[in-house]
């Protein structure tokens, strides 16, 4: 009888964790794109920084950062943790403002139950931006936490012991990329809480505005400001005129200012990128602006979408002038480190870009290939069952999702006991053993995460050390959102 019971509480269990983490596998062979994109939203909760909602669903996580902005006399709290560190970087978290809000803009109507989820991941982030941008006059806030200091220790957020320094620019420390990619998110967020809530798109349209005359008027890069408290960890490599083309591009979708359009003619569009991320927008300006030439047939906006097809013949495995590797099982490979950030971008470009030509029924060539919308849509489907597990190891690189996924991630919060369990402080150094160091899985599970990805040969270790693969960041899962909202529908 003991024996039987315990069997049939097995196979509870085993039912119960298959419920709670999904089995990962939909129809037809494909993953379950609603289960991926439920638990690639919920990812965020486990980053949030600040005082906890009561609806907080990721439990192991507490309040933390209370005082953040104490040290100038400005309240700072809120906003997320980038990765898997306890700083608050606003260059990549306002890119990751601006990417979450361009999925609910473009695929809001997929998203069904989620979509007021997707509200609710990018208001963490509004919330946070628009004191950063109002706090004081002249000064726009740009993180929190001294990232040299904290990448000295592994304790969890809620204990922080290190020094949680404020760093801005203003007139006389410009950076015109971080506050042309703030303007960005508040621009975008506008669109996405229009209709839901106007006073609130009202200030943070207001607030756009402010912080992109702002970049535009006091020119420089925040690298050059703020040296060391930013690079090398967030150095705006690509300098910022990409910044200034997607703030505009931004303002200008939710303003349709004639202003912003002529600022973006003094730009000029001759880039050549053949990638997408945190820190170069160039092709994601272009496939912005594009919209306007294919759906709205637009004239004036011919040659971004003429750079948007140059960007997807980089991109395209079979172009003549693809500069893109892929792995030998199919991944797009760009750079060593965290590779995934660069996949999920430029998957939703493809996406996004397919998307466009489909409602126009458009085709381009890349040379000798036509390109027709699916070629597009279906690499960044090719691209995103990889991360979900149709690989060569049958890994998902989003933790919680399918039945094999990263156990080891390099997250404080999550390699940490939380405080339920462990309700004493956990110092510094304390952290590295013997928890860091263990070769456990991590106690909390960081459901929705996508990690830094395998290495050039479809591996991956699963090593908390090696954060170049195993550390996941907010932008590497914002971009992956509209995707997922596609392939879902």
């Amino acid at each position: 009888m003991a024996k039987a019971m315990t069997s049939r509480l097995f196979f509870f269990m085993c039912s119960l964790t298959l419920l709670v983490l999904g089995n990962g596998v939909g129809v037809e062979g494909n993953p379950d794109y609603n289960d991926a994109l439920r638990k690639s939203l919920l990812f965020f909760q486990g980053q949030r920084s600040g005082r906890l909602p009561a609806n907080q669903q990721v439990s192991w996580r507490s309040n933390s950062g209370l005082s953040d902005g104490s040290l100038d006399h400005v309240d700072l709290t809120g906003g997320y943790y980038d990765a898997g560190d306890n700083v608050k970087f606003n260059f990549p978290m306002a890119f990751t403002t601006t990417m979450l809000s361009w999925s609910t803009l473009e695929y809001g109507k997929r998203m069904g139950s989620q979509l007021p989820e997707a509200r609710a991941a990018i208001r963490w982030a509004t919330d946070y931006l628009l004191k950063c941008a109002r706090a004081k006059p002249g000064k726009l806030y740009v993180g929190v936490g001294d990232p040299n200091a904290d990448h000295k220790c592994w304790q969890r957020p809620e204990d922080m012991s290190t020094v949680r320094t404020v760093y801005s620019v203003s007139p006389s420390n410009p950076g015109s990329d971080v506050a042309g990619e703030t303007a960005a998110a508040l621009a975008a967020a506008s669109l996405v809480f229009r209709k839901v809530d106007p006073a609130y798109s009202k200030l943070l349209l207001q607030t756009a505005r402010k912080v992109m005359a702002f970049a535009i008027q006091y020119r420089g890069s925040y690298s050059d400001s703020l040296g060391s408290a930013v690079c090398p960890f967030y150095c705006s490599y690509s300098g910022y005129k990409d910044e200034l083309l997607w703030g505009a591009a931004w303002l200008l979708r939710a303003t349709n200012d004639a202003y912003y359009y002529n600022f973006l003619k003094t730009l000029g569009a001759n880039d050549q990128p053949d990638i997408f991320s945190w820190d170069n927008k160039y092709a994601g300006a272009y496939v912005l602006l594009s919209r306007l030439a294919l759906l709205d047939k637009d004239k004036n906006f011919e040659q971004f979408k003429q750079q948007a097809e140059s960007f997807m013949c980089k991109i395209l495995p079979n172009s003549p002038y693809s500069t893109t590797q892929y792995t030998q099982g199919g991944l797009m490979y760009k750079l060593p480190s965290s590779n995934l950030q660069y996949v999920t971008t430029i998957s939703f470009l493809l996406t996004t870009y397919g998307k466009y030509m489909k409602a126009r029924k458009q085709t381009f060539n890349c040379g000798s290939l036509f390109v027709t919308p699916n070629s597009l849509i279906g690499l960044a489907r090719r691209q995103v069952n990889y991360i979900l597990g149709q690989n060569p190891i049958q890994m998902s690189y989003m933790v919680g999702f399918g039945p094999n996924f990263p156990k080891r991630i390099h997250h404080r919060g999550s390699s940490l006991p939380s405080l339920s369990r462990h309700p004493q402080s956990i110092g510094c150094d304390a952290g590295f053993q013997p928890f860091f160091y263990s070769a456990n899985p991590n106690p909390n599970v960081l459901v929705g995460a996508v990690v830094g990805g395998p290495n050039q040969n479809d591996g991956f270790p699963d090593d908390r050390s090696d954060y170049a693969h195993s550390e996941p960041a907010t932008y590497i899962n914002a971009a992956i959102v509209g995707p997922l909202a596609y392939f879902a529908h």
